[in-house]
C-alpha cells in the first residue's frame, strides 16, 4: 500500500530528453572535473579528527573510504546517465522504489547537505582564527570561536561566531542569485590543488619513520559505535570524498561514456586517494599524529569534552596535530614554513566558502523539487520576483546551517552528514540493481561493469561505514527519519501531486516542467 506510488520513468525521461546535451567531455577532462569536485573541505578540516581516531592509520582510512566510493560512484554513473534530471538520489528512488522511500532519501539528503555545509563553515572558522592568530599574535576569544564545551568543542567555547557569519553570508549570496562561474571555480580548484601539492612537497622530505609507530594505536576496528580505529576514521573522512557524484551526472555529456566515465570516476577517486594518503603521511610523519589516549588506553573521542580539556593544556607552539583547527597550515608552521603555512591557510579561507555555496545550493534544490512534487508546502518553492531564486527555502536552510555551525564541532558534524550520505548512496546502489531487473531494455548511456559485484559491494560498503560511525551519529539518522515519516504521513502523503494523479517533473529551478495527468493510485 505504501510502496505503490512510483513516478513513471517515461515522464522523467521525456523531460530529460529535451535537454539535448552535446557530448564533449573526454575521460581525462572528466577526471580533472572530478578532482576539482572532490578535493576540498575534508582534507583541510578533518585531518586532525581522523588522526585522533586512527593515528597514522588515517592513511589506511583514506584507502578504505576511497574503495567504497569507487563502487558507489559506478552505480551512481549508470542511474545518473539514465535519469539526468534534478533531484539526485531522491528522483532516482522515486522512479524505482516509490514515493515513500524517495521521501526518506530526500529527507536524508536534506540532512547530508545542510549538516555538511555547517561542517565546512566550522572548518572555515578554524582557518580564519588561525590566520588572525598568526598575523596579530592573538586569536578570537575562545567563547566566540568555538562550540560549547558540553558539546565537545573548544575549551571555554560558547558560540562559533565566524561559522555563523560565513553560513549566513553565503545564504544571502544565494538568495540574490550569486553563484560560481566556471572561471572562478577553476581558479579556486587551482588554489586548492596547488596548496596541497606544496604541502606534500615540503613535508615528505621531513618525514621521520618513527612518527608512524605505532601505526594503528586504536586498531583497525575500534569497536562498533565508537567511531575509533582505521575503519572509524574511514567513516568520518568519507566526508573528504563527497562530491564525486557530480562527476556521474556528467555522463550524458561525455564522449564514449562506457569507456570515459569509468576513467573519469575511478581516475579522479584514485588520484584523490593517493593525494590524501600523501598529505596524511606528510602531516603525521613530520610533527606526529598519535591520538591523545584516555586512562584506559583508548583514544578520547574526536570532538569530546575530554579531548578539548587535554588540548587546552598544550602551548600553541607545541599543539599536537589532533588538537589543531587548521591542521595542514599548523603542520607547515611547526616545521619552519610559516609563510607557506599562512598561504595554505589563506587558500582554505578563500576556497571553502565556495564549497558551502555548492552544498547549500544542492540542499535548496532537493527541497525545491520535493516542494514542487507536493511533498512539502508549495510556499517553499516560491521564486523571488526580482532575483529568480527560491528565497524562502534558501533562507530557512541558511538559518538552520548557521545554528548547527554555531554549537557543534566539525568532526561531529561530518559524522552526522555522512550518515545521511551513506543512506542515500546505499539506496542508489539498490535502485540500479532494481532497474536492471525491471527495465532491462532501457537505454543506458553508461552501464556499470560487473553490477553483480559492484551493486552489493556498494550496499554493503555503505552499511559497513555507517555502523562504524560513532553511536550518536548513527542515532541521528533514525531519529531524523522518524521526524520525516511523521511529516510524510501527517502532511505530505495526502498532498502529493502523484497521489492526486498529477506528475510534475522539474528539471531545474525555474527550468523545464512537464505536467502529465494520470489515474491516481488507490490508497
Amino acid at each position: 500500500m505504501f510502496l505503490d506510488r512510483i513516478k513513471p520513468l517515461d515522464a522523467i525521461l521525456a523531460t530529460a530528453a529535451k535537454k539535448s546535451l552535446h557530448p564533449t567531455l573526454s575521460g581525462f577532462q572528466l577526471m580533472l572535473f572530478g578532482i576539482g569536485c572532490i578535493i576540498g573541505t575534508g582534507i583541510f578540516v578533518l585531518t586532525a579528527a581522523g588522526a585522533q581516531k586512527a593515528g597514522p592509520g588515517l592513511m589506511l582510512a583514506f584507502a578504505i573510504a576511497g574503495a567504497i566510493c569507487i563502487v558507489a560512484a559506478l552505480c551512481y554513473a549508470e542511474i545518473a546517465s539514465m535519469i539526468p534530471v534534478a533531484g539526485s538520489a531522491y528522483t532516482y528512488t522515486y522512479s524505482v522504489m516509490g514515493e515513500l522511500l524517495a521521501w526518506t532519501v530526500g529527507w536524508a539528503l536534506v540532512l547530508e547537505y545542510a549538516v555538511a555545509a555547517s561542517a565546512v563553515s566550522v572548518g572555515w572558522s578554524g582557518y580564519l582564527n588561525g590566520l588572525i592568530t598568526e598575523f596579530t599574535g592573538t586569536g578570537l576569544p575562545a567563547y566566540l570561536a568555538g562550540a560549547p564545551l558540553a558539546l565537545g568543542g573548544v575549551e571555554g567555547g560558547f558560540v562559533n561566531l565566524p561559522a555563523v557569519f560565513i553560513a549566513l553570508l553565503v545564504t544571502a549570496l544565494l538568495i540574490v542569485g550569486t553563484s560560481e562561474s566556471a572561471k572562478v571555480n577553476a581558479v579556486l580548484v587551482t588554489i586548492k590543488v596547488s596548496a596541497l601539492t606544496a604541502f606534500i612537497v615540503l613535508t615528505l622530505p621531513e618525514v621521520e619513520i618513527e612518527k608512524f609507530n605505532p601505526f594503528l594505536p586504536a586498531g583497525v576496528f575500534g569497536g562498533l559505535g565508537t567511531g575509533l580505529g582505521a575503519v572509524g576514521a574511514a567513516a568520518t573522512i568519507f566526508f573528504a570524498y563527497v562530491g564525486f557524484d557530480a562527476v556521474s551526472t556528467a555522463a550524458e555529456e561525455t564522449k564514449n561514456p562506457q569507456r570515459n566515465v569509468p576513467i573519469g570516476l575511478i581516475g579522479s577517486l584514485l588520484f584523490c586517494t593517493v593525494f590524501y594518503i600523501l598529505v596524511a603521511a606528510g602531516a603525521i610523519g613530520t610533527i606526529g599524529g598519535q591520538p591523545i589516549m584516555g586512562p584506559n588506553g583508548v583514544p578520547f573521542p574526536a570532538g569530546s569534552e575530554e579531548l578539548a580539556r587535554q588540548c587546552a593544556t598544550y602551548a600553541a607552539a607545541n599543539l599536537p596535530l589532533v588538537c589543531s583547527d587548521e591542521a595542514l597550515a599548523h603542520v607547515l608552521r611547526q616545521i619552519g614554513w610559516s609563510s607557506v603555512g599562512n598561504m595554505l591557510g589563506i587558500a582554505a579561507f578563500v576556497a571553502l566558502p565556495s564549497v558551502i555555496l555548492v552544498l547549500l545550493f544542492a540542499q535548496t534544490r532537493i527541497f525545491f523539487v520535493m516542494s514542487r512534487d507536493g511533498l512539502l508546502p508549495e510556499g517553499l518553492s516560491k521564486i523571488h520576483p526580482k532575483w529568480k531564486t527560491p528565497y524562502v527555502v534558501t533562507a530557512i536552510t541558511g538559518v538552520v546551517v548557521a545554528v548547527a555551525a554555531a554549537f557543534l564541532p566539525v568532526g561531529r558534524l561530518a559524522d552526522i552528514a555522512n550518515a545521511g550520505t551513506l543512506y542515500a548512496f546505499m539506496m542508489v546502489g539498490i535502485a540500479v540493481m532494481m532497474l536492471r531487473k525491471k527495465e532491462p531494455n532501457r537505454k543506458r548511456v553508461f552501464r556499470t561493469p560487473a553490477l553483480w559485484f559492484v551493486g552489493p559491494a556498494t550496499v554493503a560498503g555503505c552499511i559497513f561505514l555507517f555502523v562504524n560511525l560513532p553511536l550518536d551519529a548513527q542515532l541521528v539518522l533514525p531519529i531524523w527519519a522518524g521526524i520525516g515519516l511523521a511529516i510524510y504521513f501527517g502532511y505530505s502523503r495526502s498532498r502529493s501531486h502523484l497521489g492526486k494523479g498529477i506528475i510534475e517533473v522539474v528539471d531545474d529551478i525555474g527550468g523545464q516542467e512537464t505536467m502529465v495527468p494520470i489515474d491516481p493510485p488507490k490508497n
